[in-house]
């Protein structure tokens, strides 16, 4: 009897192995979790600020940028925000410099544009202490939702104006610009 066990045993092992042998297919299940994110690239490397003559005209010029976002659907939220990072100078003798004017009332402002989400309605004024916002995205802003951005990127500007003060001195005089995009 216990032969005869032991023969069953050993045969139901044998035939569990071979059921258990690989076939010609199979299947997995591939689990994708699209997050939020954003990026920007800006397309006018050196913007030069320029006066319509001598009158005293204020500086006048355009940042270009190509962006990409994808916010969450029902919740998102995104910015594109700019800071002034390096002034044009320290400020004080008359000089050229957003944080320290020359003269009260000088200020760099700027207006915006872009394929997608909402541009700054009015001018905004630039800072060295706080970030201004350009371009605003709600919930669900990706591409092909309607009025999105494209696939490839979508285009926005920057238009600034900088204060022609007669108290300037002759010179050259370089601020940098820095953006920022971010998608919840």
């Amino acid at each position: 009897m216990k032969k005869t066990l032991l023969f069953a045993a050993v045969m139901m092992l044998l035939a569990t192995t071979a059921f258990a042998q690989a076939t010609a297919t199979g299947t997995t299940n591939l689990n994708l979790t699209v997050s939020n994110e954003a990026n920007i690239s800006i397309t006018t490397a050196n913007t030069a600020l320029a006066s319509g003559g001598t009158t005293f005209n204020d500086y006048t010029g355009t940042t270009n940028y190509v962006y990409q976002i994808r916010t969450t659907q029902a919740t998102g939220t995104g910015s594109i925000t700019l800071k002034i990072t390096s002034d044009f100078s320290a400020g004080g003798g008359g000089l050229p410099s957003v944080a320290v004017p020359a003269t009260a009332g000088d200020a760099l402002t700027f207006t915006c544009t872009s394929a997608a989400g909402t541009p700054c309605a009015a001018a905004q004024t630039a800072s060295t202490t706080a970030s201004a916002t350009a371009v605003t995205f709600g919930a669900n802003a990706h591409a092909g939702a309607p009025g999105a951005v494209a696939t490839s990127g979508a285009a926005g500007s920057v238009t600034w104006d900088f204060t022609n003060d007669p108290k300037y001195p002759t010179g050259g005089y370089t601020a940098i610009a820095t953006f920022t995009i971010s998608a919840t």
